[in-house]
C-alpha cells in the first residue's frame, strides 16, 4: 500500500493528552494499514538527546532533532507522530518550515487544558512540586509555553473525551486530504 507519509505534531503542556492521543492515532492507523511511527519527546530525549538539559538551547535542540527525524521519515511514507511539549514558537516554526522546503505535510495539534485540569490529573505530582519551587525551569510554571497561534487542529484535552478529540484530529487530515475516510 503506498501511502503519502506527514508528520503530525502535538504540543501542548506536561500532562495535557500528547502521549495518549498519539498512542490511540497510531494504533488506528496501524489497523488501517498505514505506516506508522511515534516520536515522544521523552524517548527521544533519552536516545537521541541524552545530557540535555532543559535550558532553551538544548530545548530546541531536542525539538530541531525530532523535527529532522520525522521529516525523513514522513518524506519516505510514513506517518510520524510527535509528542513533545516543544514550548517555543519560533522552533516549531522553524521545524515546519523545514518540513515545506521538503514538501512534507506538516500538522500541529495544540493539546490546550487548563493549569487546574493539569494539576488535577497530575499523577506524578509535577505541578504540585512546581508550584512549590521544588522543580527549575518547568515549563507553563517557572519557564514559558508559547501556544500555537494557527495549528491545523486545537483539541480541548481537559472537557472533551480522547475518542472526541481523536475524531476532530482523523476529521481534520481527512478533509485536508492526508487520510482516506476510516472504515
Amino acid at each position: 500500500m503506498t501511502q503519502q507519509g506527514f508528520t503530525l505534531w502535538l504540543t501542548g503542556l506536561s500532562g495535557s493528552g500528547k502521549s495518549t492521543l498519539t498512542t490511540a492515532l497510531a494504533d488506528i492507523f496501524r489497523e488501517r494499514g498505514c505506516s506508522v511511527e511515534l516520536l515522544d519527546g521523552d524517548e527521544v530525549r533519552t536516545h537521541l538527546s541524552k545530557g540535555l538539559t532543559f535550558s532553551k538551547e538544548d530545548r530546541d535542540i531536542n525539538v530541531r532533532r525530532i523535527g529532522y527525524v520525522a521529516r525523513l521519515l514522513a518524506r519516505n511514507g510514513v506517518i510520524v507522530l510527535t509528542a513533545a511539549i516543544s514550548p517555543y514558537k519560533d522552533i516549531r516554526a522553524e521545524v515546519r518550515a523545514e518540513h515545506e522546503a521538503a514538501n512534507v505535510p506538516f500538522f500541529e495539534v495544540y493539546a490546550q487544558a487548563s493549569l487546574k485540569a493539569l494539576s488535577e490529573r497530575d499523577v506524578k505530582g509535577l505541578y504540585k512540586k512546581a508550584l512549590a519551587g521544588e522543580i527549575p525551569h518547568f515549563t507553563g510554571i517557572s519557564d514559558p509555553y508559547e501556544a500555537p497561534i494557527n495549528p491545523e487542529v486545537t483539541v480541548h484535552t481537559d472537557r472533551d473525551t480522547v475518542a472526541e478529540s481523536i475524531s476532530q484530529i482523523l476529521g481534520e487530515l481527512e478533509r485536508r486530504g492526508l487520510i482516506g475516510r476510516g472504515s
